[in-house]
């Protein structure tokens, strides 16, 4: 059975992670190089709630870390319309962080993916074929995609699926929206997640900007559309009605009814606004 934990957050957030790895039956073997994507999505977060804070990578990281000392992790990120990696990753304290852990040992790197260089990859799929792509991921030993609980004019929700938009080195990634579900889905073929983990204590009726949104939870598991399934749930939206997630599930990306232990996740719910301006999209 395909399992999620969706856990309110009692304590503090690395003490209800901990809990979450241990109801999926730990972290298992991640293997190395480690790309590990955060939603790092604009470099002026004025709500607090638009990117993953490094708070969370570093307790994300301290648990991997427990489990394997000697693991390559490549934290990456890519330019956008509304970022340049680089300097987010300074303003957002990844780079201090990065920095400091370098500084003890661990083989830990920042990696803007628009400035990698490219290498083609074999890959025949719904918008990509044989695309060129940062060659940073070509020899990754795993993938952990750390999202965020938003809502999306184009997608319904963004998560762990819509995380990997992130993979996409040029900066006008909006040349994708008009084929965002192909976009999506393939990107998240190639690059498969091996674990996913919203931080949803605060989601946000937006991208960027928007209303802030109280869930109180964290949300954690090994396929990325059983994880984003669980958070459209607790967000008040039905996944079987998200089309990327569909599509996803169509593939083999995970299941739209997980089991999921820890909390209630009903008693839990929260009704986020519909984004405005959502686009119908027929499933592929």
């Amino acid at each position: 059975m395909d399992t999620v934990a969706f856990l309110k957050c009692r304590g503090s957030f690395r003490e209800t992670l901990w809990e979450a790895i241990n109801l999926i039956g730990g972290l298992n073997e991640l293997g190395s190089p480690l790309i590990l994507k955060p939603n790092i999505c604009t470099g002026n977060d004025h709500t607090g709630c638009a990117n993953v804070k490094v708070e969370v990578i570093e307790a994300l990281v301290d648990h991997i870390l427990r489990e394997d000392k000697s693991i390559e992790i490549r934290i990456v990120e890519s330019d956008s319309m509304s970022k340049y990696a680089d300097k987010a990753f300074e303003k957002y304290g990844y780079r201090a962080y990065v920095d400091r852990l370098s500084s003890q040992g661990v083989n830990i790197s920042l990696n803007n993916l628009s400035g990698s260089p490219l290498t083609r990859f074999n890959y025949d799929g719904h918008y990509f074929k044989n695309p060129e792509l940062p060659a940073i991921l070509a020899d990754a030993g795993a993938f952990v995609s750390v999202a965020l609980a938003k809502t999306h004019s184009l997608t319904m929700i963004t998560g762990a699926l819509k995380n990997l938009f992130g993979l996409l080195p040029r900066k006008d990634q909006s040349f994708y929206h008009p084929k965002i579900h192909e976009v999506i889905l393939d990107l998240n073929r190639m690059f498969r997640s091996s674990l996913c983990l919203i931080d949803g204590r605060v989601g946000l009726e937006g991208v960027i900007s928007g209303n802030p949104r109280s869930l109180g939870c964290i949300i954690l598991g090994r396929n990325p559309v059983s994880v984003d399934a669980t958070m459209a749930r607790a967000m008040g939206f039905d996944p079987e009605k998200i089309r990327h997630i569909v599509e996803a599930e169509r593939h083999g990306l995970g299941s739209l009814h997980p089991k999921v232990v820890g909390d209630d996740l009903e008693a839990s719910r929260v009704e986020f606004k519909t984004p405005s301006g959502l686009k119908a999209n027929a499933v592929l």
